[in-house]
């Protein structure tokens, strides 16, 4: 079996993560064929709980950061309050080290929410190329699509698919057929191929005559008579996954096929409904009367209200298989969220606050056991400078004309400590440094 390629996401970060995702979503396919099952469907509902429960660890560290942060918020206000109106530079190092002590305390970090969520980014935009450009991650998927893509080419290079007058193939073509044009034909053949309607694959396969082409003894695409693997790797309940809810609509509706209507309008209406409880299951935080975060309160809860609205109206214009993952991702996440909440609630976090103080505690201590070493340090140099200072003038003149006449050093000789020879060194070297600094 053949790695297909094909053109995957290059972006930085965004491209590594996509293809080690790739390579899960793979495997699951890899099982699920072998197992009789072939479905992109079944597939994306695997590849989300599996994806989900490699993320949880996360999802608990950021649930417990919400936790801490609802309990610590209250003093780090306070410290806020405390210094209100002062900006002089002593007040300001003052407040920033009160509640540096604060987040030391409860043992969490000024960015730690950020972090997780700067993890979490790029595996979510990973996710999103995977699933939405199936054959460039998925072998079989790809190695399927390959076969049509070398008969097109055989016949005029995909001209009648980049020179086609059917508007949604000239979308499709603009959106998504940049390789094509870009010296990886095969490829971007193969990309328009996976993104048309079932219609216009219709139409292009009538053109190129396709209808007759196989993979592994298999017929690729449906006849009146043979379900094609296309058919059967995107059919799911009915639904064609590669078609958006849309355009399932208005096809089902003109051959009067009332369940796959219901269907397509299903996606996009158990996407919000999925996605306004997974909002109302995650952790809400109390307001502490501050008007700034009252501010931010507020703009969450309109955020809130928002992302259902547009999460049906992405999985209504988006391709079937987008919005299945929406939902299925909605209903992990909204499971996860009901255990979480459960071991975070039988936490104690008191102890957890008791033992973060102890070690906060220890933690000043060895810098101010440092700060007070680094402080005698200094204390000795600046002693030794002084003695020196003092050895040089009690010299007697005499022994500042031997040192004088004399070309030693302590660097190039040994003298004895307190002889007049260290004095002379001492001395010529004093002398050196007051010519160097004129």
């Amino acid at each position: 079996m053949n790695l297909i390629l094909l053109t995957q996401n290059d972006t930085f970060i965004i491209g590594w993560v996509a293809k080690l995702l790739g390579f899960i979503m793979n495997g699951i396919f890899y099982v699920i064929d072998f197992i009789g099952l072939p479905n992109v469907g079944l597939a994306i509902i695997l590849f989300t709980i599996v994806v989900n429960l490699l993320m949880l660890p996360l999802t608990i560290k950021q649930q417990k950061f919400s936790k801490l942060s609802a309990k610590m918020n209250p003093e780090i206000e306070a410290v806020k309050a405390k210094y209100k109106g002062r900006q002089d530079q002593e007040s300001v190092m003052a407040q920033n080290q009160e509640i540096q002590a604060v987040y030391a305390k409860y043992g969490v970090s000024a960015s730690g929410s950020c972090v997780q969520l700067l993890i979490q980014m790029p595996i979510l935009f990973a996710l999103y190329r995977v699933i939405y450009a199936m054959p460039a991650y998925v072998t079989k998927i790809g190695e399927t699509f390959r076969v049509l893509a070398d008969k097109i080419i055989s016949v005029d290079n995909g001209a009648f698919i980049q020179n086609s007058t059917v508007d949604s193939i000239k979308n499709v073509v603009a959106m998504y057929g940049k390789s094509m044009t870009e010296g990886n034909l095969a490829n971007g053949i193969i990309d328009v191929l996976n993104k048309l309607s079932s219609s216009d694959l219709a139409a292009v396969a009538e053109h190129y005559g396709l209808a007759s082409l196989e993979y592994q003894g298999q017929l690729i695409l449906s006849n009146e008579t043979t379900r094609g693997l296309i058919d059967t790797y995107n059919n799911f309940f009915g639904l064609n996954m590669g078609d958006s809810p849309s355009a399932l609509i208005r096809s089902a509706w003109a051959v009067g096929a009332v369940g796959i209507v219901i269907g397509a309008i299903l996606i996009p209406v158990l996407s919000a409904a999925t996605q306004w409880i997974n909002v109302k299951l995650m952790p809400q935080q109390a307001s502490n009367g501050n008007d700034q975060a009252s501010t931010m309160m507020a703009s969450m809860k309109t955020m809130n209200m928002l992302m259902p609205l547009m999460s049906a109206w992405f999985c209504y214009t988006l391709p079937s298989g987008m919005g299945l993952y929406w939902i299925a991702g909605s209903v992990v996440r909204s499971i996860q969220q009901v255990v979480i909440n459960r071991h975070i609630d039988k936490m104690d976090f008191e102890e957890i606050i008791k033992k973060n103080s102890v070690k906060s505690a220890k933690k000043l201590e060895k810098m101010k056991e440092a700060q007070e070493k680094m402080n005698a340090y200094a204390s000795m140099n600046t002693r030794s400078i002084q003695n020196k200072a003092k050895v040089s003038s009690s010299m007697t003149d005499q022994e500042k004309e031997a040192a004088a006449k004399s070309g030693y050093s302590e660097t190039t000789a040994k003298a004895k400590p307190g002889s007049m020879m260290a004095k002379a060194n001492m001395v010529k070297e004093y002398n050196e440094k007051n010519n160097n600094r004129q």
